[in-house]
């Protein structure tokens, strides 16, 4: 806020400079501006010695983070527009790699053929199509059964067949995975409870008035 004779101005944070590093506050600016009309190339990097170490005291956090001082650094050219001449003790960054967006994250298009089950299902099953004829197969086969039918009951409520869940089994393969026959699952307990996630929470009856989140076991009984 200025103050004149016959008027009262007043300056707003959408009339000055964008801050790069918020963090750092604009009085770290100010110094940083004044780094440059420093003429001795010494005096100059002693200076900003100096900014760095303000810089350090406003911003602690920096510290969680590998190599900190020459983050530190770093931030000092960024605030200054990376036009500082000053004797870095680490190499300075680069505007272009600074600001490079990360290359982005490619996602599977792909249909899932059965939501009950997740699109992890599908990878399982190859990975058993590879798998040499044998016990440790067989083993594999039951125990993806097993949790197949378990991701079943989440989203449908009522009882499910063994044979169901082996024909989804070779349904979903593309008939690549063939349930031996003879094998058996084990037996759901009784007061087994099959809850989507997030959707088993009591919230209330907790002491202290915290929140009690009953989440039941999902495992059968052998």
């Amino acid at each position: 806020m200025e103050a004149t004779e016959n008027s009262i101005k007043l300056y707003y944070n959408t009339e000055v400079e964008k801050l790069q590093m918020p963090e750092y506050g604009r009085n770290v600016l100010k110094m940083v501006e004044q780094l440059k009309d420093i003429p001795d190339r010494a005096k100059r990097t002693e200076q900003a010695q100096a900014v760095v170490k303000v810089m350090e005291s406003l911003n602690p956090q920096v510290h969680q983070q590998e190599n900190f001082a020459q983050k530190l650094w770093d931030h000092l050219f960024i605030i200054a527009d990376y036009d500082l001449d000053v004797d870095s003790p680490y190499p300075k960054p680069v505007r272009e790699v600074v600001n490079s967006k990360p290359d982005p994250i490619p996602l599977n298009t792909k249909p899932i053929r059965a939501r009950h089950y997740g699109r992890n299902i599908e990878s399982i099953l190859d990975l058993i199509a590879s798998e040499p004829e044998g016990e440790t197969k067989t083993a594999m086969i039951r125990s993806l059964a097993i949790y197949m039918r378990q991701q079943y009951l989440i989203w449908n409520k009522d009882t499910v067949a063994d044979a169901t869940i082996f024909q989804d089994i070779e349904r979903l393969s593309g008939g690549r995975v063939r349930v031996p026959e003879g094998i058996e699952l084990s037996k759901i307990s009784a007061d087994a409870n099959f809850n989507r996630p997030g959707m088993n929470l009591n919230f209330g009856g907790g002491k202290n008035g915290k929140f009690n989140r009953n989440f039941r076991g999902k495992k059968g009984k052998k």
